[in-house]
């Protein structure tokens, strides 16, 4: 355990149940803190997963990071909320999203909600979700009576305005700059108030290198020049260099931002589990 900070792994590779276990129970033995289910369409169904990696580990939080609430109905989802709460033992984390792309609505069947639409259906969900908890004759119960600690993950306005008012944490999420980050940063703690969510952020990019510029070349040349070396030097969602400058790193990510939560993506679990070592 890192004490100060905590550090999630997003599971984005579907596989067999052998594999799921195997994988999940590698998250949880190389220290990191949360293990998350992504919500897109060719990935595992997030709740069956959650569940599965509660049964083959023993520590690690469990989170759906994040769901599609335009996919759900609220009151089924709270019967999936309060029922995988149950069958983890209040292990569950509850991340929530508005839904943002377009081609798996097209995909289910759905017609595709404007951004104000699917943003709306958040806040209902929310509230919905809140109201079932409250509600002593609804069965499964969560563990506890506030439900699970509640994730909400965006950029825009009026998601990271939910955020403020009903987070647990607050994942930011997208900014190609740091100045967009500490743009989005002062925009929620402006509207905190007294509250003090955790705030979390996903590392898109991780490399593991003794030569933090090439590292950074060579990431650059792949995103094909929509961001140059010196904007992916300060990107806080880009990891590279040893351990010990990603380290130092997520030490300033947090005197600068506010982030103690970090969630990286299943490719890099293992690459990126030496940081962890730095930092306990």
């Amino acid at each position: 355990m890192t004490g100060e900070f905590r550090f999630g792994v997003n599971m984005v590779v579907p596989g067999s149940r052998t594999a799921w276990v195997e994988k999940c129970r590698k998250v949880e033995d190389l220290g990191y803190d949360v293990l998350s289910a992504a919500d897109h369409l060719g990935m595992a169904p997030p709740f069956p997963a959650l569940v599965l990696a509660g049964e083959a580990t023993s520590r690690v939080k469990l989170n759906t990071y994040v769901l599609n609430c335009a996919f759900y109905n609220p009151t089924l989802l709270a019967r999936e909320v309060t029922g995988t709460d149950q069958f983890t033992d209040g292990r569950l984390e509850l991340g929530l999203g508005a839904g943002y792309v377009q081609a798996e609505f097209e995909a289910a069947g759905l017609p595709f909600p404007s951004a104000g639409e699917r943003v709306g259906h958040l806040e209902r969900t929310i509230t919905e979700l809140k109201r079932w908890y409250a509600d002593p004759e609804h069965k499964p119960a969560p563990v506890r009576k506030a439900g699970p600690p509640l994730l909400i993950g965006g950029r825009g306005d009026r998601v990271l305005g939910l955020a403020v008012e009903h987070a647990d944490i607050i994942g930011f999420t997208g900014g190609v700059s740091a100045e967009q980050v500490d743009e989005r940063v002062a925009f929620v703690r402006a509207k905190l108030g007294d509250r003090e969510p955790e705030f979390n952020l996903l590392g898109q990019f991780v490399t593991i290198t003794n030569d933090r510029a090439a590292g950074l070349a060579a990431l650059a040349e792949r995103l094909q020049g929509r961001l140059t070396v010196e904007q992916l030097s300060e990107l806080p969602t880009a990891f590279i260099g040893t351990p010990a400058q990603i380290a130092d790193q997520i030490r300033g990510h947090r005197e600068r931002y506010g982030f103690t939560y970090f969630t990286i993506l299943e490719m890099h679990l293992e690459e990126f589990a030496p940081v962890l070592e730095h930092l306990r």
